[in-house]
């Protein structure tokens, strides 16, 4: 949640999503479109916090595991950019934002990729350097 107002007085409250695109759940919807899961997991946030909606102004920020952004994802960031760049006077600024959430996502897959070894298993075997 920002603290100073974001909108009409209002407070953002944004609550960010990162869904795996290969899910048994969601594989039929990324197929057919790419970000179609990011999208479905905004649309369940916007239904779980509206009751947020009067008193702030509430965005989700769904990504998928591959890349995908949603909408709502997209539009913030634009929103967020635009805001760096004319605070920082540097045109580079919404560039950096975005590969910092790139590698948060990254990094995420890699601790989820990492999580699925055997605590007694030697990682490195897997690997191949």
């Amino acid at each position: 949640m920002t603290l100073v107002p974001w909108k009409v007085g209002r407070p953002l409250v944004w609550d960010a999503t990162c869904v795996d695109t290969l899910a048994p759940s969601h594989v039929l919807s990324s197929a057919g479109c790419a970000g179609a899961a990011a999208a479905a997991a905004e649309t369940l946030k916007r239904r779980k916090y509206s009751n947020l909606i009067g008193n702030y102004s509430f965005e989700p920020f769904g990504v998928e595991t591959l890349g995908s952004w949603g909408p709502s994802a997209r539009h913030l960031f634009k929103e967020i950019s635009r805001r760096l760049i004319d605070t920082l006077r540097d045109q580079r600024a919404g560039s950096f934002f975005a590969q910092r959430i790139s590698i948060a996502i990254q990094r995420g897959n890699a601790a989820c990729l990492l999580g699925t070894f055997p605590d007694d298993s030697d990682v490195e075997e897997y690997f191949y350097a």
